[in-house]
């Protein structure tokens, strides 16, 4: 299932007849070779688009003559479209790699509907968060045995969706709807994420949690901000919660940074105090004033490791935060025209001078990381 050269080369080095380093060289020249020449954004368009539109239709059509089928027969199709899909990308592989990955990709999106669907077949427990357990360790076992990118961006969601539910489930079932250990650590996960960017010879699963975290970053902080304090469960189960939202994400930076995970421990307690800053009072201008922060500390992060980014997203949360105060804390004390002349101001005025400071600072990075 893996590329035809990883078995020589595994035995090889075993075998010192190479070493680890002409090893990786080795991978880079096959990938190098393997890359599609030409179009090669509409390829991928193309089989991004397409993967998605199959496996809706599938599902479209299994929901639509679900209720015609015996229980043998459901459980025979949830199977068969699971193993369709595999091994339709395993007779690809090394022949078109990229409908292959996109192949399996969907075999494993399909197997989170086969867990469901099983679930509802024979009437299993109604825990949902032990079938994203489920589907997480499937998709981690397709990206132990695959090596897919792919495969590693759905586990990078599944995991963290099975943590959140199993803790919304037990707060649930006690009526106290405590969900900032959730958002805290989407929020700590999301910095990790995005710090997995390191140049532009990153590999396609650091591109791809650059990406989740970017867009998880923004929103995550968010709900912490605009969150209030609910009831809280005892602080056993509350430290646990807050222990698995604050480790697992520097675990996780530590294994993709190493060393240099002590700027993702500085975000982490950033998120922490934002937490502690916003605890169930009434003023504001403590949390706006920490967001902005946040912001000036995403800017820093990013041209110390002259990554574009990070500069643009902290420009971009810098911007919400004084739009935030400006539109809860300033607007409904001008008058109806003064506000929205100084907020005519703000846009043009404010936009101006934060895009001329995003130009500035992207153009003092190294050309090579951009």
């Amino acid at each position: 299932m893996r590329p035809d050269y990883e078995s020589p080369l595994g035995r090889w080095i075993r075998a010192g007849v190479i070493d680890a380093a002409t090893a990786d060289r080795i991978r880079d020249w096959e990938r190098e070779q393997a890359r599609p020449q030409g179009l090669r954004w509409p390829v991928l368009i193309a089989l991004a688009f397409g993967a998605l539109l199959l496996g809706a239709g599938v599902l479209l059509f299994v929901s639509a003559h679900w209720d015609e089928l015996s229980t043998a027969q459901r459980m025979t199709l949830v199977l068969l479209m699971v193993a369709a899909f595999h091994a339709g990308g395993a007779s690809l592989a090394g022949r078109f790699e990229g409908l292959s990955i996109a192949l399996h990709t969907i075999g494993t999106i399909a197997l989170g509907a086969g867990i469901a669907l099983t679930g509802q077949i024979f009437h299993l427990s109604e825990h949902w968060p032990a079938a994203i357990l489920l589907w997480a360790i499937g998709a981690a076992l397709a990206w132990t045995l695959l090596g897919h990118w792919t495969q590693g961006t759905l586990t990078a969601i599944l995991v963290p969706c099975w943590l959140a539910g199993e803790w919304w489930v037990r707060v649930y079932e006690n009526r106290t709807y405590f969900d900032e250990p959730i958002t805290t650590g989407l929020a700590a996960l999301s910095f990790t994420y995005l710090s997995a960017r390191r140049s532009p010879s990153d590999s396609p699963l650091r591109k791809a949690l650059g990406w989740l975290g970017g867009i998880a970053l923004l929103p995550s902080v968010f709900l912490i901000s605009s969150g209030w304090w609910k009831i809280a469960p005892a602080w056993q189960e509350q430290t646990v919660a807050w222990a698995v939202a604050a480790a697992a994400p520097l675990g996780v930076s530590f294994v993709l940074r190493g060393r240099r995970t002590v700027w993702n421990a500085g975000a982490i307690a950033w998120t922490f105090a934002l937490v502690a800053i916003n605890g169930g009072h009434g003023d504001r201008i403590p949390v706006y004033l920490w967001c902005a922060l946040g912001a000036v500390g995403l800017v820093a992060w990013g041209i110390r490791e002259s990554r574009a980014e990070r500069i643009n997203l902290g420009i971009a949360g810098f911007a919400i935060t004084v739009l935030t105060f400006y539109f809860s804390s300033v607007m409904d004390k001008l008058g109806r025209s003064l506000s929205l002349i100084v907020l005519g101001l703000l846009f043009l005025g404010g936009g101006w001078l934060l895009e001329r400071t995003r130009r500035r600072l992207i153009a003092r990075l190294r050309p090579e990381d951009v």
